[in-house]
């Protein structure tokens, strides 16, 4: 649940609008499958669609490969030779032939070429994960699947004296709903380009048949992003962007909030790559050699697969690498799919030249099992989430730890917030509590949202918001804009939100907001009131006598493989107990203090305790 699968959930079962690029296929098949009466939990139908999408497009993959294996001679570059003549053929023209000595396989060596290659892909490290989580890479390896293989046909199979040939025209209606899914889709375009050109050359007639393609692609395109306006002028609870007009539309299906992020810089280019070279043992393990033999074999025996295969590759790397995230790795999926067309190649050399050494074939297949074996076994634990059970924890244990129809004010966005979203909407898990994304605040679209889910919580401020939007125009517009007046105003709603519902609602701070925006003085809070540590979070106060909280009996289960998120988690947690901690010693509450403690020995024994609680760790173990 961490990071986006909590929102994506909730958008897919309420038909809501997704963060950009709005992923309208996604949406509307998710909630299509979400309808099924089947017996589970609506989070756990939702990642057991994604499953199914990742086994539909191995099985894809897999029917790939054996057409490109059952054709391989189309991938071949020809060189012509001369016949020679005899004698009696003295004085006429020599005759130019192809040279038809084709590099073949046998049918059952492309068969299990073609599955172990399937596998080999089905369980790289990312490509695997996607399974695992409710996320939009899920349908995209769908999709590409499906694209590939309807271009490998186009290629094979087209009639070149047609100007509209069937199999063109499906590969421009795969690749629309490719793009209604993901604009990592723009990747496959360079290698579809070289086998378009390869086999039609740039003629009037090819060009004409480009126009008929587009005459489909952008009708199906067009089509099924419509969903985005027509449901966000319906008002879903969940309405990110609210692309209502062209301007809202353009800005949230091309992700203009995140170009900032694109060829930010060549350091960030360089920080990427070597991230991905480092990574590629842990997608691969050993199973790297057969991709290098496959990738040799296919530039010899199959060189146009071979420079369509790479153009995918160096696409997908030279883009990836440009895009400044941390969470960069589903970006080069289509990558990992060019390496494993390679390993179909370089399994099916290793069977002909085990045939060729008289190694019986079922011995041949035991080795591929094995290294396959190695490498699902390398990459289990990294994509195992049978355990993972962290962030639903942390987000209702935080939810459980506020009274009723109190305010939580974060951006925690990867840790609680997205989750909240799927447990407060679908499964109505404290959804009297509101919580305030900081982050979005600065969105134009959020305060509609805001105002939609919580009426009223926005009418004390409403005049500084109308001047905030007025200002904000510009900025989103990409237009020149007021840079002091927009963080003086932002800063001015911040602030306005507790005084104008602090009687109303109690009021908690995330401590990422304390340890930053607060102690930088971007944040204030209203004259006359101060931060309580509460549990989770810290409460806003107008006194300093004594404020009770919930003792820490609640559990969270951590898996036992620390990555970054749970890491920082982990921070924020122990943080908050220690404050705590150190809040109940001030006030003289020492058995509290213990008890505060106590949990934070047994569930972060790695942590430093400040000296003054250290004593009452002695003083519990006597």
């Amino acid at each position: 649940m961490e990071i986006d699968p909590g929102e994506l959930a909730a958008v897919q079962i309420t038909l809501g609008i997704a963060h950009p690029t709005g992923y309208p296929l996604f949406t509307l098949l998710g909630y299509l499958f979400s309808l099924l009466p089947l017996p589970f939990a609506k989070i756990f139908q939702m990642n057991l669609l994604a499953a199914i999408y990742c086994s539909i497009s191995i099985a894809i993959f897999t029917c790939s490969a054996k057409l490109v294996l059952d054709n391989i001679s189309h991938f071949q570059f020809f060189k012509a030779r001369k016949e020679k003549t005899s004698k009696k053929s003295k004085g006429k023209k020599e005759i130019e032939k192809p040279n038809v000595s084709v590099f073949q396989f046998s049918e059952p060596v492309k068969i299990i070429s073609s599955i172990i290659g399937g596998l080999f892909l089905a369980f790289s490290k990312t490509f695997w994960f996607q399974s695992t989580s409710v996320e939009v890479y899920s349908l995209h390896l769908l999709l590409i699947s499906i694209i590939i293989l309807t271009l490998l046909k186009a290629f094979l199979f087209t009639k070149q004296e047609k100007v509209i040939d069937k199999f063109w025209m499906i590969f421009a209606a795969a690749l629309a709903f490719g793009f209604t899914n993901h604009m990592t889709t723009l990747w496959i375009i360079p290698a579809a380009a070289f086998l378009y050109f390869l086999q039609n050359k740039l003629t009037a007639r090819s060009l004409k048949q480009i126009g008929f393609m587009l005459l489909l692609f952008f009708p199906v395109l067009i089509l099924i992003y419509l969903y985005l306006p027509i449901r966000a002028s319906q008002n879903p609870l969940l309405n990110w962007g609210n692309p209502i007009d062209w301007e809202r539309i353009i800005r949230h299906i091309s992700g203009r909030q995140y170009q900032v992020w694109l060829f930010s810089s060549t350091e960030a280019a360089s920080k990427q790559f070597k991230y991905f070279i480092n990574n590629l043992t842990n997608e691969y393990s050993i199973t790297l050699l057969i991709i290098l033999s496959g990738l040799i074999i296919s530039f010899i025996k199959a060189r146009k697969f071979f420079v369509f295969n790479i153009v995918i590759f160096l696409t997908t790397v030279l883009f990836s690498i440009n895009y400044d995230i941390n969470d960069i790795d589903s970006y080069f999926l289509l990558s990992y799919i060019s390496l494993a067309f390679f390993a179909v190649f370089g399994t099916a050399y290793f069977l002909l030249f085990a045939a060729d050494k008289k190694i019986n074939l079922h011995i041949s297949v035991i080795v591929l099992v094995l290294i396959l074996s190695f490498q699902t076994y390398s990459n289990f634990d990294s994509v195992d989430q049978s355990d993972s059970y962290t962030y639903e924890d942390y987000t209702k244990n935080l939810l459980n730890s506020v009274p009723n129809n109190s305010i939580i004010f974060s951006y925690q966005w990867d840790y609680f917030i997205s989750a909240s979203y799927y447990f407060q909407i679908v499964e109505k898990f404290r959804d009297d509590v509101i919580v305030i994304d900081k982050e979005l605040l600065r969105r134009s679209w959020y305060y509609k949202q805001l105002n939609t889910n919580y009426p009223g919580l926005l009418s004390g401020v409403s005049k500084d918001i109308e001047q905030f939007l007025d200002a904000l125009k510009p900025f989103e517009r990409e237009q020149n804009f007021n840079a002091n007046l927009l963080e003086s105003l932002f800063r001015k709603i911040m602030t306005g939100l507790v005084s104008t519902n602090i009687k109303k609602h109690d009021y908690f701070i995330a401590s990422e907001l304390v340890d930053g925006e607060m102690k930088r003085g971007e944040f204030q809070l209203p004259d006359g009131y101060t931060l309580v540590p509460h549990l989770f979070l810290f409460k806003v106060v107008d006194s300093n006598e004594y404020v009770e909280a919930p003792l820490p009996d609640y559990k969270i289960r951590f898996k036992n493989a620390d990555d970054k998120y749970q890491t920082a988690l982990k921070g924020f947690v122990s943080s908050m107990l220690i404050r705590r901690a150190l809040y109940e010693l001030q006030h003289q509450k020492t058995d509290r203090a213990e008890i505060y403690v106590k949990k934070i020995k047994d569930d972060f024994p790695d942590i430093i305790i400040p000296p003054q609680l250290s004593v009452l760790i002695e003083k519990s173990e006597k």
